[in-house]
């Protein structure tokens, strides 16, 4: 008689080597999280201080090189040029999932994959039946899709919880998932009056840009020149420009060779990471969050139909739709939850995940270019986020004497060696068995 295959324990303990990645990329975030929340609130008392009128000046400035099609206000500077950037960090961590992460394999990727889809289709269809029954536009369906993965890790450390990092490593693979997801939707339905000879001069930039990857040549001066070049065509093609971050992201090498101490993707995103987290995406919330909040423009949220459609889109789609597929994805694989934790943690994950800030508001000014309709919009997808970290933050603060429990496990290093020594018990089965 032949023994039943033991279960895939879902949420158990990560291998030292992706333990040690995850860890790297969710300091930086964490650190950029914090910067990007001061940035919003800035903006937020700003934009409503008695000094607004110098906030819309400088947001408003316009400068670069006319010549070149590059006269922008400071606004769009940032999310066209400085979000290329974070999209180039988004392409490289989307690169290293797929190569060495959890997107490798069909195994390990179905349950993240599912999580991120249903989570993003399931706030598209609650936006679109809410706006249609009050009659209101459409185009705003992808607004609350998005996952914002800094300002989430934000929440998490100023509510000072002990999240495991099998969760925080979800939530982290989850919103790759969801800045790929972002990245196609901008390219395919926010793409207009396409300058074909532009997009085929980004094209071949990133054709060259790839050969220089395929032929091992090193040195910044010949890829950041090339860079701009490629991020410049890609503006002027009609295509948005953050396209161009992220297709340079995903063809830089993840693996190292012989010799080396980092692979070129490893490289470039130890040096952009802190950046893109510390200054670009902070830099676009400073002046994309300044919104003028007053008693009608908070009543217009739940009065008009498209705002309040990306309120119930981020709390309660983002909810459902990554609650429902990753129970889904767990019962379908024939899986089980890490007998540590308990399907309350999910579910305050998946609340955590509609807090979709950065992204949010990029797919809010392309939705929506009636100005006014643009700043209820914008109002709604901050309402939204900072309802998302409230309800979040009451679920799992509830969790915290668990989970800084399964943390002290983790971390315990009594030889002081530098490895944990929950990762040196002999025979340590793989991280698909419990601890």
């Amino acid at each position: 008689m032949t023994q039943a295959r033991p279960r895939k324990i879902v949420f158990g303990l990560l291998p030292w080597p992706e333990r040690q990645a995850v860890g790297e990329a969710l300091r930086t975030e964490t650190v950029g999280g914090l910067v990007l929340l001061t940035a919003a609130v800035i903006a937020l008392v700003w934009a409503n201080s008695p000094w607004n009128t110098a906030y819309e000046s400088l947001r408003d400035f316009h400068f670069g090189i006319p010549a070149l099609g590059l006269d922008l206000s400071v606004e769009h500077w940032a999310a066209d040029g400085l979000l290329a950037v974070f999209f180039l960090v988004a392409g490289i961590e989307l690169k290293r999932e797929l190569v060495v992460g959890e997107l490798r394999t069909p195994a390990t990727a179905a349950l993240p994959v599912i999580a991120a889809l249903c989570g993003m289709a399931v706030p598209a269809a609650l936006y679109t039946l809410t706006a249609a029954a009050g009659g209101g536009s459409l185009g705003g369906w992808a607004v609350p899709m998005a996952t914002d993965i800094a300002f989430a890790l934000a929440v998490l450390a100023v509510i000072s919880t002990h999240l495991p990092a099998a969760l925080r490593a979800f939530l982290l693979t989850l919103a790759v998932v969801d800045d790929l997801g972002a990245i196609l939707i901008i390219a395919l339905f926010f793409t207009s009056n396409l300058n074909f000879w532009a997009l085929a001069g980004a094209f071949a930039g990133l054709a060259l840009f790839s050969l220089l990857q395929r032929f091992r040549v090193r040195g910044w001066w010949w890829y950041v020149p090339l860079g701009i070049a490629i991020w410049a065509l890609m503006y002027n093609s009609g295509v948005h420009a953050t396209v161009a971050g992220v297709a340079m992201g995903l063809i830089l090498r993840t693996t190292r060779e012989t010799g080396e101490e980092q692979s070129p993707a490893a490289r470039v995103s130890h040096l952009v990471h802190p950046f893109s987290a510390g200054v670009a995406v902070p830099l676009f919330a400073l002046f994309a969050a300044g919104v003028v909040v007053s008693g009608d423009a908070l009543t217009k949220v739940f009065t008009e139909p498209e705002p309040l459609a990306v309120v119930v889109g981020q709390v309660a789609g983002k909810t459902l739709g990554i609650f429902l597929g990753t129970y889904a994805a767990v019962r379908f694989t024939r899986a089980s939850l890490n007998p540590d934790l308990a399907w309350a943690d999910v579910l305050g994950l998946a609340v955590l995940a509609g807090i979709g800030f950065t992204v949010a508001l990029l797919i809010g000014e392309l939705s929506f270019t009636d100005p006014v309709r643009a700043e209820h919009v914008k109002a709604a997808v901050l309402l939204g986020s900072l309802t998302a970290a409230l309800l979040a933050s009451g679920l799992l603060r509830r969790r915290n004497r668990i989970y800084k429990r399964l943390c002290e496990e983790e971390e315990r290093d009594e030889d002081a060696d530098g490895i944990p020594d929950i990762y040196q018990v002999d025979a340590l089965p793989s991280s698909d068995t419990t601890r």
